[in-house]
């Protein structure tokens, strides 16, 4: 589903703020793969996130989704085939628009065949209220309230909703229970897992949870230096513990991880 060959990416190049990002990284995965990423700051995950996204072009390599090369394909197309979540329960919605037109407004840019400023008809009503049933949160009560009035936890999971309410051919989530208290975390990663596979979205998360990275999903990867130092899945991983993955990680980058946050999550 996702086939990415030897991409670097360098930001400010030629100056003394010259940082080399992304270094020959390339990857496959098979459609409903369900990776978790782990890493340092720096490491790349963000960068390796936006890089797919479109946020820029890449310098070196290439990107294709789907069998369908998007190297350079606009941000903004790739953001129908493509969902993302990042770490603020505040990106990803309108606060001053209702639930319900935060869901039209995903539902009509990401639905085929469906031109942008169609209106929204009962049936697609029932339709959202269906799936903010799901949620188990109230929502499918309040679509005329404004989202700015909701909780970091609901905010996040209508975002979550709306990124998938048309099945994207791949998830990108960044961190996206990062900020949230534990409940609410616990919440959005069973929603998450429930949506993910019941879709069979092929999905990459960003986590600093060294658990989580192993339960979650099917695969996961470790990057260090812009590159994807581990990748590990299958029975290596179900027998695999955190202590084990730290020590893999050393042995192929050379180093120790040195992130505080991922290693007091032990």
């Amino acid at each position: 589903m996702l086939q990415i060959e030897n991409i670097s990416k360098t930001f400010n190049e030629g100056t003394v703020n010259e940082k080399r990002a992304l270094s020959g990284l390339s990857l496959r995965l098979a459609s409903g793969d369900f990776v978790t990423i782990v890493g340092s700051n720096g490491a790349g995950k963000s960068t390796l996130f936006n890089a797919v996204a479109g946020n820029f072009y890449i310098d070196e390599g290439s990107i294709a989704l789907d069998g369908k090369d998007i190297t350079f394909t606009p941000e903004y197309k790739r953001s129908r085939i493509i969902g993302r979540l990042f770490q603020d329960p505040l990106r990803g919605t309108a606060p001053h628009m209702t639930i319900e037109e935060n869901l039209a407004l995903a539902y009509l840019r990401t639905s085929r065949g469906r031109a942008p400023f169609s209106r929204i008809s009962r049936k697609d009503k029932a339709f959202f209220k269906e799936k903010l049933a799901l949620l188990d949160m109230g929502l499918e009560e309040r679509m005329s309230q404004p989202v700015g009035l909701l909780s970091g936890g609901q905010r996040q999971a209508l975002t979550l909703l709306m990124s998938t309410i048309v099945p994207p051919k791949l998830l990108l989530l960044d961190e996206h229970t990062a900020a949230l208290d534990p409940a609410a975390a616990e919440k959005i990663l069973t929603l998450t897992k429930e949506i993910v596979s019941a879709n069979r979205i092929t999905c990459m998360m960003v986590t600093h949870n060294m658990n989580q990275a192993l339960s979650v999903g099917n695969r996961t990867f470790m990057m260090a230096d812009g590159q994807i130092v581990l990748d590990i899945s299958g029975k290596e991983r179900e027998g695999m513990t955190v202590e084990g993955l730290l020590t893999r990680f050393k042995e192929r980058a050379g180093h120790a991880l040195d992130n505080d946050r991922i290693l007091l999550s032990r």
